[in-house]
């Protein structure tokens, strides 16, 4: 009796409404400890602008990769379970050393290739609220329940006091999906059959170094695009101590996520058809890395590659599925589509809100532009 009663689940006994979050509790305590932790640090960093803007960083430079890792790292993480975690982040990592020390280079200090120099984002803020040191930490949040957001939304739009700014990254972003989209279906259409026949049998080992490559390419353009979402808390010309502090943070915060093996949210990338071959990642990674590269010599302005990323997974997909390459039908694709496009608009909302509650001159300026104020 002493043995079963030892093993009694906890929420045994509690009504049903009670017990699906008791058990979510027990399953995230320690999760839920961490959140706990930084929303208390959080209170007491906000008060003193320094502290503000590195609690803000630190909180940033985690959350936002983890979330925008499927993006980035999600078919390279997919496809190289076999190999050691610390060969893919000291991999990563230097990739990312090598792009952020040439922006900080070539721009004066400045880590986000002139991102945070677009209009209504080109002042380093000097105070925080609270909201805003604490926004990473909903990222987080959002990150654990398997949700891909726009970090760039999320973060960006809290420290900008231009709502045209606002509509323009909007813009853009919603233009990059649309262009991804149809762009991944003309590909995939014409290369699902031959990329199905190819995909047969153990891959030439050729095809390994062309996935590192382009992964490399990738994961180097999408920092030129997104950095800025993660530095925005700091100056727009970092020190070399504040340069030393901010690679570390992040190339420390990669190894966690390697080791994890990426955050939970890798399920996104994961339940998509084929992308654990080393032949179809690298071919999503060289078509998503071009189109990153179109965007970023087009403007200067900031845009969400989450945005961009879900358009090309969707239009994959409807393509394999039109060519019956995937096993799927029509309605169990539309249902993946749907589900991801769900979660970005969620992730749009969440961050106007929080831009509207943590930001008074936003807040103004949003009112006026919706013909409120």
């Amino acid at each position: 009796m002493a043995n079963e009663a030892s093993t009694t689940p906890p929420s045994r006994g509690l009504p049903a409404t009670y017990s699906w979050f008791v058990d979510l509790a027990l399953q995230e305590r320690r999760f839920l400890l961490l959140l706990a932790a930084g929303f208390f640090v959080a209170g007491i960093a906000y008060r003193h602008p320094i502290a503000g803007a590195w609690v803000g960083f630190l909180f940033a430079s985690y959350s936002a990769i983890a979330n925008d890792s499927i993006q980035t790292l999600g078919t390279f993480i997919a496809s190289n379970r076999n190999r050691q975690w610390w060969i893919l982040w000291l991999f990563i990592g230097a990739v990312f050393l090598a792009t952020v020390g040439y922006s900080w280079f070539s721009y004066d200090g400045d880590v986000s290739y002139q991102r945070l120099a677009a209009k209504g984002f080109e002042t380093a803020p000097t105070s925080f609220s609270y909201l805003q040191v604490a926004a990473p930490l909903f990222l987080l949040i959002l990150t654990r329940l398997k949700m891909p957001v726009s970090t760039t939304f999320l973060l960006l739009t809290g420290f900008t006091t231009s709502a045209s700014s606002v509509g323009k990254v909007l813009s853009k972003s919603l233009s990059g999906y649309v262009l991804a989209l149809v762009l991944a279906m003309v590909v995939w259409t014409v290369a699902s059959k031959p990329l199905q026949r190819m995909m047969k049998g153990e891959a030439h080992p050729g095809w390994r170094v062309a996935q590192w490559c382009t992964t490399a390419f990738l994961w180097s353009v999408w920092l030129m695009q997104d950095a800025a979402n993660i530095a925005v808390y700091l100056p727009r010309s970092l020190s070399m101590v504040e340069m030393v502090l901010f690679s570390g943070t992040v190339f420390m915060g990669l190894g966690i996520l390697f080791r994890m093996r990426g955050e939970r949210i890798q399920q996104v990338v994961d339940e998509k058809s084929d992308v654990v071959d080393v032949r179809a990642a690298t071919l999503i990674d060289l078509v998503f890395a071009f189109i990153l590269l179109y965007f970023k010599e087009m403007s200067k302005m900031p845009m969400s590659t989450t945005w961009v990323f879900i358009g090309l997974l969707s239009g994959r997909e409807l393509a394999m599925t039109w060519m019956k390459a995937n096993g799927r039908s029509t309605r169990e694709t539309l249902r993946l589509i749907t589900k991801d496009l769900a979660s970005v608009t969620i992730g749009l909302l969440v961050s106007i809100v929080l831009a509207i509650a943590v930001n008074d001159g936003f807040r103004k300026a949003f009112l006026v532009t919706i013909g409120v104020g």
